[in-house]
């Protein structure tokens, strides 16, 4: 119990940390480049940060991560038949899959049949 308290508050301690050195390098980039290039007012510490949490809500969700990645159908998702499969395979027929799959991928014989 107290390793994982011990985690946490590492984590979040890792969290702030990076928000400050991030919310930072946005402001210095703000304020060398886009007063120049656009004319636009240079920004103080908190409102690069501002901007910075505001980027991630609009482009990157709240609750990001890579066990969110999922539209995508990552291949080796825990709850992914292939990944199944492959975690059955010995070694050699993993190497034939392999073989199979970029010929197929590269010959060109899947193309035109994405929507059967």
């Amino acid at each position: 119990m107290k390793n994982t308290l011990k985690f946490r508050f590492a984590g979040i301690g890792i969290m702030l940390a990076m928000c400050a050195v991030f919310g930072a390098a946005v402001m210095l980039l703000w304020n060398f480049l886009m007063p120049q290039i656009f004319g636009l007012m240079p920004l103080n510490y908190l409102q690069a940060t501002g901007l910075l949490v505001l980027a991630r809500v609009l482009f990157g969700g709240l609750g990001g991560g890579w066990h969110n990645r999922r539209a995508g159908g990552h291949l080796f998702h825990h709850d992914n038949k292939l990944r199944e499969k492959w975690m059955t395979m010995s070694e050699d027929e993993r190497k034939d899959f392999m073989e199979k799959e970029m010929h197929r991928r590269f010959s060109g014989e899947d193309r035109g049949n994405r929507n059967e």
